[in-house]
């Protein structure tokens, strides 16, 4: 049987940067990545489907020590554009102290993610890719084994789940340690959104403005929304992210949401919702003007993927076992990304592992990343019961604290008695969320 000292499941942002901070340490390392092809890949890889870009302050989250490399980036970017109903706000600038000068900037996912996985064999780690992990015989005293689908063993001392929010792999494990009915909120169907896009050309004159856009209220569903990232010249992708499952017999005045036409008889899929959104959003245009750019996403310019939608959970580090990025909930369908949470909790993981220290992790992650989730799940909270109206009014108050994009402190007096009221339950909601409390699987739970 072979033997490691850590393993790494999932060859994602997380689980490269996992497995690159384990190898600096001297650690034997090996990285697991099942592969998927892709059209804008030439060999197998991760699972690299992406939605937004890259944040000012999300680049210094990631504490990388060296730059994205340019052919990563595809558009600096200067604001984002929320957009209700009726009304529509810029912001451009995050709020949040940077050591970038620019909003942020559109990245090709697939280049960025092969980019961390040479940064982590470099480092020394080995990158396994085409057979991914069947099982996992957990040993609580902290020495495990992974069987391979080829039939190959690997004991290992550390294990770092890195699998993404559909949690193939993580979920078995964790079965160890807790009891399966406190797994079921993690089920794939109920812990995450689904999110569709696709790569489409579009017409010059509309790149006026390289800004991030969304349209909030225009489909039914908690943080479900629409939008439209530039990518590199005058491609973009058009995409969407929805709850799973969603009953539009369930829907509470689904005349008011401008992406669901009377006929409709279910919710429309994300094909459908993209055509609505270039009609309705371009009127004076044909989707004939949009074409898809067919070489790019994992087939035909489209594709398909989860995003997680739930509160963080805690690892069960007293088996030698971390838990990173998606798999662990940490990535978010409110922001629409999380490849800098992933890289910085990955980094995290396995420098702890490498140096055998990993039962600091829960700690450290939150110390790290801490501040970041609690933002997301609070506003997330606040926002669970919003329909079309409540997006107009909560924007309406927001433009009316913002100068030329910014936000003004001075200026909050103004956001009116809507504005203050949702200022007040975000303030509730983090409040209530204090000290940790947003993780819905604590280490304390498990029996280790």
């Amino acid at each position: 049987m072979e033997r490691i000292d850590v393993a790494v499941v999932g060859g994602g942002p997380a689980g490269t940067s996992a497995g690159r901070a384990a190898a600096r340490q001297d650690a034997e390392t090996v990285v697991f990545e099942k592969g998927v092809p892709r059209e804008d890949r030439e060999a197998l890889g991760p699972d690299s489907t992406d939605a937004a870009g890259m944040l000012d302050y999300w680049v210094d989250l990631m504490d990388l020590p060296e730059a994205v490399p340019d052919d990563v980036i595809l558009r600096e970017l200067d604001g984002a554009t929320f957009a209700g109903p009726t009304e529509r706000i810029t912001i451009r600038e995050t709020g949040m102290d940077s050591s970038s000068p620019d909003f942020g900037f559109t990245f090709h996912r697939a280049r960025f993610d092969d980019w961390l996985r040479e940064r982590c064999e470099d480092a020394g780690a080995a990158y396994r890719v085409g057979t991914s992990v069947k099982d996992v015989d957990i040993d609580r005293r902290g020495s495990h084994t992974l069987t391979l689908h080829d039939g190959h063993e690997i004991e290992t001392e550390y294990l770092i789940l890195a699998d993404g929010p559909q949690r193939t792999v993580t979920r078995g494990v964790l079965a160890e340690f807790v009891a399966e009915q406190r797994l079921e909120d993690l089920a794939s169907n109920r812990a995450n959104h689904i999110a569709y896009q696709e790569y489409r050309e579009f017409p010059p004159e509309l790149f006026d403005d390289d800004l991030l856009k969304f349209w909030w209220g225009a489909m039914p569903g908690h943080t479900a929304y629409p939008w439209v990232f530039p990518n590199e010249g005058r491609v973009a992708r058009v995409g969407l992210t929805m709850p799973i499952g969603l009953d539009i017999d369930e829907v509470h005045n689904p005349g008011s949401y401008r992406l669901l036409e009377p006929g409709d008889t279910t919710v429309p899929s994300g094909k459908k919702y993209v055509e609505r959104l270039l009609e309705t959003e371009y009127p004076d245009y044909d989707l004939a003007d949009f074409p898809l750019v067919e070489n790019r996403g994992k087939r035909g310019g489209t594709e398909t993927y989860p995003i997680s939608s739930t509160r963080p959970i805690d690892s069960p580090t007293g088996a030698n076992v971390a838990i990173v990025g998606g798999a662990m909930g940490a990535t978010s369908a409110f922001h629409e990304g999380g490849d800098h949470v992933a890289v910085r909790t990955g980094k995290i993981a396995g420098s702890l592992a490498g140096a055998g220290a990993l039962s600091a992790y829960n700690r450290e992650w939150k110390r790290a990343v801490g501040d970041e989730i609690l933002r997301n799940v609070a506003m997330a909270d606040v926002v669970a019961g919003f329909e079309p109206p409540d997006w107009d009014r909560a924007f309406a108050a927001v433009g009316r604290m913002l100068d030329d994009g910014r936000y003004r402190a001075l200026r909050a007096p103004f956001a009116g008695r809507a504005g203050l009221s949702v200022l007040a339950r975000y303030g509730k909601a983090k409040f209530g969320y204090r000290n940790g409390s947003y993780v819905q699987l604590r280490e304390s739970e498990y029996a280790v």
